[in-house]
This record gives structure tokens, C-alpha cells and sequence, in this order.
């Protein structure tokens, strides 16, 4: 493989909006992996009124920030069927942990949270159809 089918490699894998792209040519192999930055910052919570506070364990519905599909697919809770969900409402997660798979042409996108929190709401079925950007979970 030359450097010119890897640029169009990396020109293929930024058009159709996949997150990784591995092609394998006999013995060599290279794999792609493009990071998709976030289309928009969130806009920045109000402090809660002092009415609207809620106890810890209940979060107030919409609290927090949303996490975005970095692409279209179809949302996968676990890593294959059967197996548990990589997080649910309650689960502390870090920056880089997996939260959910996204199949897009045929290829398994992990989604990871760009920042530590605590998941309070997991705002899709399993398996449902999705778009680039639809909010998938909610953090605190």
C-alpha cells in the first residue's frame, strides 16, 4: 500500500462518517481510526433553584448533559446479545470507557464518553435505528 491509497483511505473514512476503517492486503495491515469531534458544545446548565433540587439518588429528568451518536447506525446497549449492557442509569464511568456500539456498514463503532460522570438516563431501546447526533445518554 502506497501513501496515496492510505489518503484515500483517510478521505473514504471521513466521508462516510465511520469512526474506524481496517483493510488488510496480504501480510500488511492498517488500521484507521478517526475521532469525531464534537459538532457543538452543550450549552452551559443554570444552577438548579433551590424549589427544583432533587434528593442525589433522583436526578431530575433532563439533568445533566447529553452524549450524541458520533454517527448513524444502529445502537447497541452490549457488546454482543445476551451479554449485559456496558453501562446503565447508575453506572460511574470515566473518560474513555465504552458505553455503547453503533453498527454502521457492517462495521462495530465503539462510542466512548468523553468525560467522567455518572449515567442517569439511557434515552434509547436497544437495537433502534439511529442518526448522527441523536442523544443516546444522559450524564451527570
Amino acid at each position: 500500500m502506497d501513501l496515496a491509497e492510505i489518503k484515500e483511505l483517510i478521505a473514504l473514512l471521513k466521508e462516510s462518517g465511520l469512526a474506524e476503517l481496517e483493510v488488510a492486503e496480504g501480510e500488511r495491515r492498517i488500521r484507521i481510526v478517526h475521532s469525531h469531534p464534537a459538532t457543538a458544545a452543550p450549552a452551559p446548565l443554570a444552577p438548579p433553584s433551590p424549589a427544583a433540587e432533587q434528593s442525589e439518588e433522583t436526578p431530575a429528568q433532563g439533568a445533566g448533559e447529553t452524549i450524541p451518536a458520533p454517527l448513524s447506525g444502529t445502537f447497541y446497549r452490549a457488546p454482543a446479545p445476551g451479554e449485559p449492557p456496558f453501562v446503565d442509569v447508575g453506572s460511574n464511568v470515566a473518560a474513555g470507557d465504552v458505553l455503547c456500539i453503533i453498527e454502521s456498514m457492517k462495521m462495530m463503532n465503539k462510542v466512548r464518553s468523553e468525560r467522567a460522570g455518572e449515567i442517569v438516563e439511557v434515552l434509547l431501546e436497544d437495537g433502534r435505528a439511529i442518526e448522527s447526533g441523536t442523544a443516546l445518554f444522559r450524564i451527570l
